[in-house]
Formats: structure tokens, sequence, C-alpha cells
């Protein structure tokens, strides 16, 4: 087996990061758990793949001024392989994976991505793109027919290399781990040219839309501000800028707490949209990911393990969820848009799911089919069934 010494960067925790490429040329990163029983030598990438694929092009609604992104590629990705196929494992003789070996925790850049791979300047294997947005005014201007390139950069962050899994599942090692890579990868993506938002997600759950079960997540750096991002920029610029303080104070004084540490708290929101719906916020301001210290980091993991195995506990069955982690955009409102995990779950009982119907999908008006009181009566209840999470 050919291998390489990729580069390496030590981070918080005792984790390790090595960076090398994929035969494409693709960036894949190593996040090696501290203490991690692997060596320093990786193998090379030997397939011989296709070129990656040309940047898609994102077209404007002009009805609403979104930016959609049109990557026919995207039809082409995997969907539901059995185990000896799972491209998100370890490369084996029979199994020409997209990671050449053994990991903790491994990123690399998608092989179908919505955004990318070119960006507004070339940098590193990155292309300059022919026709990326020129500013925030060009991309808020209206316009019939209007187009731009969909620069930015989509990767794919592998949990564990065990087949089937969610975050949840995970020790309090590699959450860690994983919560060290995003930081990391929240603070490297920002920085490259022409992103303003990073978004690091979990999708869990066939009935999300989920096409492999391999424990994994997935981090978008957009080349706009997101809609959500712009209308909460619109609601803070309409109140104040410590909205999210006063919401935390709020929450913290009510009944829909669910759990609650040293430096971050768990509830049910007030208006809470879906049956299952718990928000965490950092109890200082912080505007990412990359903001936080390693006492947060520390804290975050056993913490949102037990809240997740909590939201399991509801029900005999996995419940499917969305763990999406709201980060300020990169040049704007960065001192007042706090970090917040938004988890968020179809599920209003054992068998049912709610679908988003005519009112929801189309009109944006939500119908919420619980109390929040009582979703978070009842989630308390399960988290009480769950031990803390010590190893």
């Amino acid at each position: 087996m050919n291998t390489d010494n990729p580069s390496v960067v030590p981070l918080g925790a005792g984790v390790v990061k090595r960076t090398t490429h994929l035969a494409d040329g693709r960036e894949l990163m190593y996040f090696d758990d501290p203490g991690t029983a692997l060596g320093a030598e990786r193998a090379i990438d030997a397939r011989t793949l296709d070129p990656r694929p040309a940047t898609a092009t994102m077209r404007q609604d002009v009805l609403t001024g979104d930016w959609i992104t049109v990557a026919s590629n995207r039809q082409n990705r995997a969907f539901l392989p059995p185990a000896h196929l799972d491209p998100l494992s370890p490369q084996t003789p029979t199994n020409p994976s997209e990671i050449p070996s053994l990991y903790d925790v491994a990123v690399f850049e998608n092989k179908s991505p919505s955004f990318g791979p070119a960006l507004d300047a070339a940098i590193g294997d990155a292309p300059a793109a022919v026709d990326p947005p020129r500013s925030d005014d060009d991309l808020e201007h209206l316009g019939l027919g209007r187009t731009r390139t969909s620069v930015g950069r989509c990767e794919v962050v592998c949990f564990s290399p065990q087949h089937e899994g969610s975050f949840g599942s995970l020790s309090r090692t590699r959450a860690r781990t994983v919560i060290e890579a995003w930081a990391d990868r929240t603070a490297a993506l920002s920085a490259l040219p022409g992103i303003r938002q990073v978004f690091p997600f979990e999708n869990r759950g066939q009935e999300i839309g989920v096409t492999l079960p391999h424990p994994h997540g997935q981090i978008y750096a957009y080349p706009y501000v997101t809609p959500r991002t712009h209308r909460l920029l619109d609601t803070i610029a309409r109140s104040s800028n410590d909205l999210f303080q006063r919401i935390l104070e709020f929450e913290q004084a009510g009944e829909r707490v669910v759990l609650r540490g040293e430096h971050w708290t768990a509830f049910v929101p007030f208006a809470a949209r879906w049956p299952i719906e718990v928000h965490v916020l950092p109890h200082r301001h912080v505007a990412d990911l990359a903001e936080t210290t390693d006492a947060e980091r520390d804290e975050l993991a056993p913490f949102y393990l037990r809240l997740l195995r909590g939201i399991d506990a509801l029900y005999d069955t996995p419940t499917p969820y969305i763990a999406a982690w709201h980060q300020a955009p990169v040049g704007r409102g960065r001192d007042a848009v706090r970090l917040n995990l938004q988890i968020t779950s179809p599920r209003r009982a054992a068998d049912k799911l709610k679908y988003l119907a005519g009112s929801e999908a189309a009109m944006g008006a939500w119908i919420g089919d619980v109390t929040p009181e009582s979703q978070a009566e009842r989630l308390r209840a399960a988290l009480d069934t769950v031990p803390e999470v010590t190893a």
C-alpha cells in the first residue's frame, strides 16, 4: 500500500488534523482523536477518477430575491448503498470509497457539490469563477433572468468509520473531536474568497431524505447570506442587538428548558413549529463555533450527546431529525447574531410524521400540532432516563 505523511496541525483538546488530497484534487482532512491508535501515515488515494464537475449556476427568483442553485450533478450521488459499498467507509480492495485510510473523523470536499469548487478568486486547487457574485448589492439587486456562478464549498464530515449511526451514538471523546473539526472548518471556510455564511448540519433518517446511513454531517459555505438569516437580521434591526440574550433569559425563566449546563441551555422555543423542536444557546455571545472556548466545547460534547439520546428515548425507534448550526454571516451582524443549534423533527407520534402541506409549504404559515410546553415536559421525562455521558 502506498502511503503519504499528511501535513499536521495540532488543534484543541489533543485533536490533530492531517491534511491530504484525493485522486481528483479534492481536499481530505483527518481529525485524529486524542490518544488515537492510528499512525501518522495514511494511504494514498490511488483511484482513477473523472474530472470534477463544473461549478453549478444559481438563478434569482425575482419574486423573493432568493438565489436557487441548479446542481444537476447531484442526481448521480449514492442512494442507500449496502454496507460493503459504503462510500464513507475506509477503502478496501472491493470498496473504492472516498476515504483511503481508517480514520477517527474525516472531512472532505463533496464529489457532487451544490456550491463550488470555483471561488471568487483562485486559491489552492479551486479555480476562479467566471461570473461570481460581485458584491452584497449585486446579490440583492432584482432582475429577470439573473444568474451567477454558485461559488462556495460543500464538505462531508464523517463522524466515524462505522457504517451506521449518528452523532448521538458517538463516544464523548469522538463527539469532542467532531466539535473541534466543526470549529476548524468554520474558520477555514469563512476565510475563503466569496464566502458569506458557513452552515454545519446533520440530517438523520430516511424520513428526512438521508441517502447514506453512515454517521455523517455536512458543511455548506454559501456565496450569499441565507434567506433565513436575512430575516433574522431584519428582526434584530427592528428590535435590538441583544435579542439572543433576551431570548435566553426569557426561556431560562420559563417552563420549556429541557437541559442546562454551565455554558449551554437547551429549550423548546416559545413558538415551536415542529412536533419535536429544541434550540441550544451558549450563555455568552459567540458568532460561530470557531469563537467558542475549549471549556465550552468540552461541555458541549456530553451535553449534546445526552440531548440527542433523550430525543431518541421519546420512542422505541430512532427519531429522524435535522440538527442545524445557525452561525452569524462572515461579514455582517456578528455582534448581534449568536451561534445557536436548532434540532427539528417531523415525528409527531411513534408511527406518524408531520408533512408540510398547503399552509406551511406554500404560504410559510405554520400550524403547531402540540404545545411547546407539553413537548418540553415529555422531553424532560425522556432525558431523566438517559444517564450523564461520561465516556
